[in-house]
């Protein structure tokens, strides 16, 4: 059993987005820059900000915070993601996720400037990764997944993979790009009939479904690969959506939750917010 060890791997990316943006920042005069708005108090979501903002300055990228009330107006909202758009310092925007009931999510990312969606949840970015068009962002957790397919050598040409969780940050996108790595897929969600059964016969499972300990060692095979988005806190720690400690004996690799997925979704924001800044850079050439 391998554990695919996520801190590492994106420490590794993040020490070449360093380099390289050292280089490039002395040529171009000027940072990287990412902003983060943020709107109400929530514990998880300003969690999530400080680590993002905490690999910015690991990068060396130019970084801001925006905390808005959380009863601030839609409209006054959308008018804070215009000045960002406007703002020539800023190649990514990040709205933190969930907002507040009374203000339409699809509205806000919408709004966000495709060329600064770093989150990849701009409809046009997910369009390009549709019809596999380069030029757009990936989400950041399913992108995360495929570089570690990638790393740890793990071919999924023709593998069975269950996703379970249909969720537009990570069940629908990572449908598509494990499809684009000619996987045959199947997408569960916790309401699936017969869900043991499913999981019995695959060869590859992406757990999101937001269940703590869903997956027990019972419903996977010898040689099962896990992938566990899951991050549930029970009992003040910690854990995915697998039994990882009876699981972990079963699996031929398998994400720890945490320092799995985690780390390698704020990797890829990173990523794409470097992408985005090297594209502005060659548009002005």
């Amino acid at each position: 059993m391998t554990i695919i060890d996520g801190k590492a791997l994106s420490e590794k990316i993040l020490i070449e987005i360093e380099k390289e943006h050292s280089e490039l920042e002395k040529k171009v005069g000027r940072k990287a820059g990412l902003a983060v708005i943020i709107v109400g108090e929530n514990s998880a979501s300003q969690i999530y900000v400080r680590n993002k903002i905490k690999a910015c300055e690991r990068v060396g990228f130019y970084s801001e915070t925006i905390r808005l009330d959380e009863n601030i107006t839609e409209e006054n909202l959308l008018s804070e993601i215009k000045k960002l758009n406007n703002n020539s310092n800023i190649d990514g925007i990040l709205v933190q996720l969930p907002l507040p009931e009374h203000i339409d999510e699809l509205n806000i990312v919408n709004a966000i400037s495709a060329e600064k969606d770093v989150d990849g949840f701009h409809t046009t970015n997910i369009g390009k990764m549709m019809i596999g068009d380069e030029s757009g962002f990936l989400p950041c957790t399913p992108a995360g997944v495929i570089q570690m397919f990638e790393e740890y050598n793990i071919d999924l040409k023709g593998k069975d993979v269950l996703v379970i969780g249909q969720s537009n940050i990570v069940g629908k996108p990572m449908t598509l790009l494990l499809i684009k790595k000619r996987a045959t897929v199947q997408v569960c969600n916790s309401k699936t009939k017969n869900l043991s059964e499913k999981l019995q016969k695959a060869d590859v499972i992406v757990a999101a479904a937001g269940s703590p300990k869903l997956i027990k060692a019972t419903d996977v095979k010898e040689g099962v690969v896990i992938i566990d988005v899951g991050i549930n806190r029970v009992d003040g720690k910690l854990c995915g959506d697998v039994d990882f400690e009876e699981v972990s004996k079963k699996a031929s690799f398998i994400t720890p939750v945490p320092g799995g997925v985690g780390p390698m979704t704020i990797a890829m924001l990173i990523k794409n917010t470097f992408k985005s800044y090297k594209q502005k850079i060659n548009k002005s050439k």
